[in-house]
């Protein structure tokens, strides 16, 4: 069972740094020459905040999406480990575990939503 948990751990954080490297790779090319002007504060366009905007924007090759999808990835992983485990105390028939499990699985989920 820790092989697993582990094995997915390094698997989630490895794309994620991957995917995160590779837009950040193709922002520096695309704009790395240009100055930037810290006088003005322009935030992020509404696509880059929400989960969906970020992978319906992967469609449009823009690094920064990219970024964003790498950062959610690395997110995810931890709570894939998670639902991994309950699936694995489940598979070994320790009630108790499950539960507790998929109380925490719950509480992530539902976190990620507020």
């Amino acid at each position: 069972m820790e092989v697993w948990l582990g094995n997915l751990l390094r698997l989630g954080v490895a794309v994620a740094g991957a995917v995160v490297f590779l837009g950040g790779v193709l922002e520096l090319l695309q704009h790395g020459h240009q100055t930037v002007n810290y006088s003005v504060f322009r935030s992020e366009p509404a696509s880059l905040r929400t989960p969906l905007g970020i992978v319906q924007g992967l469609g449009q090759l823009e690094p920064r999406y990219l970024i964003q999808f790498g950062l959610l990835l690395l997110i995810l992983t931890p709570i894939l480990r998670v639902a991994l485990s309950a699936l694995l105390f489940a598979r070994q028939r320790d009630g108790v575990f499950t539960l507790l499990t998929l109380v925490v699985l719950g509480v992530l989920l539902y976190s990620l939503t507020r």
